[in-house]
């Protein structure tokens, strides 16, 4: 199966990468408001200007033709490149280290909230959980002293589709 992959930007200026199937899968998840900056969850994504990609396979290394296309970009992007490249490598060695933390988390669902106080409480076993909480509940369990933190879905394995 091959897979577009596109240049996005929020509104906050993050770029990061967006793989779909189609144009039109990610038109889709785009006009549903599905798409969201892997940085600071903004949901006002755009697609960069850039030539869209396909990954084809892992194993192909670029030609030396598509490296030299991608090399013959106008004077000023090749001064903003090598900038735009460490933060994008950045970006995504942060994401990945993020989804082995939430991969090693057990997810407690819409128990969440009460099932962090039960740790608290000395009632459960301490593990590191994840699941859902309304804001209300994460209101109040930052008012008892119970650090949480919000991820987004697509960091979560058992939510994505």
């Amino acid at each position: 199966m091959s897979l577009k992959v596109f240049d996005l930007q929020c509104d906050l200026g993050h770029v990061f990468e967006g793989w779909f199937g189609s144009d039109h899968s990610y038109e889709s998840q785009q006009s549903r408001g599905l798409l969201s900056c892997p940085v600071c969850n903004s949901g006002r994504v755009n697609k960069k200007l850039s030539a869209p990609r396909l990954n084809l396979s892992r194993a192909k290394e670029p030609t030396a033709a598509a490296t030299a296309t991608h090399a013959q970009t106008g004077a000023g992007a090749a001064v903003a490149a090598p900038a735009a490249r460490q933060m994008a490598q950045l970006q995504a060695e942060v994401l990945h280290h993020i989804r082995q933390i939430v991969r090693n988390t057990e997810n407690v669902g819409d128990k969440f909230a009460q099932e962090a106080r039960r740790m608290r409480d000395g009632e459960a076993e301490e593990r590191a959980i994840r699941g859902t909480a309304t804001a209300e509940e994460r209101e109040e369990l930052a008012e008892e002293g119970i650090a949480v933190m919000p991820i987004p879905d697509f960091l979560d394995d058992d939510r994505l589709q």
